[in-house]
């Protein structure tokens, strides 16, 4: 799966240069609910060092630049890493705890958070079909799990989600 060892030098680098991040997207949701498979990492990272952050995996690794993100890979590695750059995230780094992802202890966005982060990108427009299906599905398996939460969803998503 990842041979080259890509999340272990993306954390080192992060830690190596006092980078403050946290784990958003799919794998933040299995931090709180059941797990599903995933070979797909989302961080978010303070606002104030995006550029940094964006010139560090430049020079160390394959990066492939959008929009809103920076998608970090490297040959030998299955893992796709995507840094967020959209500023709405920043502030999620600042609310995050300590969970298990990926076998690791990791800075993981706060539940409410992870759910705002889906609705964020369940309501993108732009976002691919596939995507947005399985956003909707992630904000279903949070629900679930945690029905408090319900009210902080958009009526137009509830009825998606059934």
């Amino acid at each position: 799966m990842d041979k080259a060892n890509l999340l272990e030098e993306v954390l080192a680098l992060l830690r190596e240069h006092d980078i403050r991040y946290c784990v958003i997207g799919g794998q933040a949701v299995n931090a709180y609910v059941e797990p599903l498979v995933s070979l797909d990492l989302d961080l978010a990272v303070a606002v104030d060092q995006i550029s940094q952050v964006r010139r560090l995996m430049q020079k160390s690794f394959q990066v492939e630049e959008f929009t809103h993100s920076l998608n970090v890979s490297s040959a030998g590695s299955n893992l796709r890493i995507q840094i967020q750059t959209d500023p709405r995230y920043g502030d999620f780094v600042s609310r995050a705890s300590e969970r298990e992802v990926l076998g690791l202890r990791l800075p993981v966005a706060s539940i409410d958070d992870v759910l705002q982060g889906k609705i964020w990108a369940a309501s993108d427009p732009e976002r691919r079909a596939t995507k947005r299906r399985k956003d909707l599905l992630d904000i279903a398996r949070i629900l679930e799990a945690n029905p408090q939460l319900e009210a902080r969803v958009p009526s137009a998503i509830l009825k998606e989600i059934g």
